[in-house]
C-alpha cells in the first residue's frame, strides 16, 4: 500500500509542523524580559547585548543543537567592562539568584595537574572513588524550564592542560569524570568564558594612534587584528574552534561615569531602602566621586570609590542619628560628607 503509506508520512509531517508551530517553548524565561534586565545594568556594550539577545532567542525557540551546549561564549575585554557582570544578571533574571550559576575560578587552575579539580583524580588516587569535581553539577542542569549557567572566568589563567580537558564539553556538552563512574552533562547549559587577554596590547595600541603622526593622518588602530592575534597566541586553534561566539566589550571610557553612576546608587539605594532609607547627591557629591576616575579599572573603580568613601559617610551620619530616612550626600574642600534631610 505505497500510497497509503505515502499519505501517513505526510499527514504526520503536518502535524509535526503544526505542533512546532502552536507548542510554547519549554523554557520558562522571555527573551525581551531578561534583556530589559541587562540593559538596565549594564552601559556601552550595545553590540555585545545584541548578541546575547541573539543566542537568548534561539535556545528559546528551542532550535538548537541536542548533543552540545546551548551556548559557547568567550567575553574578552579589560577588567570592569561587565563581563561577568553579564552573566550574573542573566542568572538573576531567569533564576531569580545572581549566584544561580556554577563559576570556575580558572586562576586557580594554573598548573597542569590541577586539571583533577575539573575532572576528578584518576583512579588509584586519593579522591578517586568519591569523583569528586569542582563543577556544581545542579547548577550546570539546570531544569527543564531554565538552563543551567556555568562561568569559567579568567581563561587565560588556566594551564594549557585544563583548557584541553574542556573540550568535550564545549564539543558534545559532557565531562566524564576521571574515575569513570559519572559524567556531568552540560547539554542544557550557557557556557560563558571571559578573558581580557589582548585588552593591554589593545590599550598601547589605541594609544599610539591618539598621538603623533598617525593622529595627523587620522589612522584607526586595527584592534579586531590584534586581539586576534593575542588570541591564537594564548588558545589552542581546536579550542578556539568549539566557540560560537567571542564578543568583544568596549573600554568604559569617562563619558559613561554619570550612568555607571546612577547604576551603583540604584543598588545602593536598594539596601538603604530595606531600611527604610534613601540617599541623594548633590552636584558638588557627584564630582567628588567622580574625580580622579581611572577608566583602566572600569565600573568597578567606581564601585569600590562609593564603598570606600561614600558608605562610611552615611554610616558616620546613621550612626550619629539612627532615625535618619532621609539622607543627603554633599562635598566640599574638606571632604564628602552625609546629612540627614529634615522636613
Amino acid at each position: 500500500m505505497p500510497f497509503a503509506n505515502d499519505l501517513i508520512a505526510h499527514n504526520r509531517q503536518q502535524l509535526d509542523d503544526v505542533a512546532a508551530v502552536t507548542l510554547p517553548s519549554r523554557f520558562l524565561f522571555e527573551p525581551a524580559k531578561v534583556m530589559a534586565h541587562l540593559r538596565a545594568r549594564i552601559v556601552c556594550q550595545d553590540a555585545v547585548l545584541a548578541q546575547v539577545e541573539a543566542l537568548l532567542k534561539v535556545v528559546k525557540a528551542d532550535i538548537g543543537e541536542r548533543e552540545r551546549p546551548l551556548s559557547v561564549n568567550l567575553f574578552m575585554g579589560p577588567s570592569g567592562v561587565g563581563k561577568t557582570e553579564v552573566v550574573r544578571l542573566l542568572a538573576e533574571a531567569i533564576h531569580g539568584r545572581a549566584d544561580a550559576f556554577c563559576r570556575i575560578d580558572m586562576n586557580t587552575l594554573a598548573q597542569e595537574h590541577y586539571a583533577a579539580a575539573l575532572t576528578g583524580a584518576p583512579p588509584g588516587y586519593v579522591g578517586s572513588k568519591e569523583g569528586t569535581t569542582l563543577f556544581d553539577a545542579e547548577a550546570i542542569a539546570g531544569s527543564f524550564g531554565r538552563p543551567g549557567i556555568v562561568l569559567f572566568d579568567e581563561l587565560e589563567k588556566a594551564s594549557p592542560e585544563v583548557l584541553r580537558s574542556l573540550l568535550g564539553v564545549l564539543e558534545n556538552g559532557r565531562l566524564t569524570l576521571a574515575a569513570g563512574s559519572r559524567s556531568l552533562d552540560f547539554r542544557n547549559s550557557l557556557i560563558f568564558m571571559t578573558s581580557n587577554v589582548g585588552a593591554q596590547q589593545v590599550q598601547h595600541l589605541r594609544e599610539r594612534f591618539a598621538q603623533g603622526w598617525r593622529r595627523w593622518l587620522g589612522l584607526c588602530p586595527d584592534e579586531a587584528g590584534e586581539r586576534e592575534r593575542a588570541l591564537t597566541r594564548s588558545f589552542d586553534p581546536e579550542f578556539l574552534n568549539r566557540i560560537d561566539r567571542i564578543l568583544d566589550f568596549q573600554p568604559l571610557d569617562e563619558e559613561w561615569l554619570g550612568a555607571l553612576l546612577k547604576i551603583e546608587l540604584t543598588k545602593l539605594n536598594q539596601r538603604l531602602g530595606r531600611q527604610g532609607r534613601s540617599l541623594w547627591l548633590e552636584e558638588s557629591a557627584v564630582e567628588w566621586v567622580c574625580r580622579a576616575h581611572d577608566t583602566r579599572y572600569g565600573a568597578r573603580a567606581l564601585a569600590r570609590r562609593l564603598r570606600t568613601e561614600l558608605e562610611p559617610a552615611i554610616a558616620d551620619c546613621l550612626l550619629a542619628d539612627p532615625a535618619a530616612i532621609r539622607l543627603r550626600a554633599q562635598a566640599d574642600d574638606e571632604g564628602l560628607r552625609v546629612l540627614v534631610e529634615r522636613d
